[in-house]
């Protein structure tokens, strides 16, 4: 007798989801299709009905207003064509050709047609920092400067500071270290 309760038991739950289920997809189709209410506008404004004088406020004119409103001018226009044309021409004689370039495309890297006074490219930079480093008494931070069209502080500064070819091995921490005296 017990095992039939729970035959009973667990068959309310099969039947209620088929009751859910049953003609989901019409009365789906039949919300969708309902007209839906509109929407009030976002931004109005409620003037009371008892308030007379301030409906009376809202609409009517105020001329000083209005005085000041024409006697404001807006005049707008873009600078001559000739001077965008000048711009860019001296954007253009600023340039220059860069003195090192890459033989072949290996990692993808291009080399750009010209080069703006007072910066370098990556490939030169690499090379410049290897002829100092090789020779630092002949392509010294003068020379450097003069020969990429460089300022003479940026340059020093590059030199100083931007070192891609020192390795500095760092012992594990497990050495023990022999300290001089």
């Amino acid at each position: 007798m017990c095992l039939r309760w729970v035959g009973v038991r667990a068959m309310g739950p099969r039947v209620s989801r088929a009751l859910r289920n049953f003609n989901l997809e019409t009365r789906a189709h039949q919300e969708i299709g309902r007209e839906k209410p509109e929407l009030a506008p976002r931004h109005t404004i409620r003037v009371p009905q008892k308030h007379p004088e301030v409906r009376e406020e809202i609409s009517k004119k105020n001329d000083h207003l209005l005085s000041l409103l024409k006697d404001v001018y807006v005049d707008s226009a873009d600078p001559p064509v000739e001077v965008k044309n000048q711009s860019n021409s001296d954007e253009q004689m600023e340039n220059r050709v860069p003195k090192v370039t890459v033989k072949h495309d290996a990692w993808g890297i291009l080399d750009p047609p010209s080069i703006p006074k007072g910066k370098l490219s990556v490939v030169e930079a690499l090379s410049l920092l290897s002829n100092h480093k090789n020779s630092p008494t002949t392509w010294t931070a003068e020379k450097i400067a003069e020969e990429y069209i460089l300022e003479l502080k940026d340059t020093k500064a590059l030199l100083e500071f931007f070192i891609p070819f020192d390795l500095k091995l760092i012992p594990p921490k497990d050495t023990k270290q022999i300290k001089s005296t």
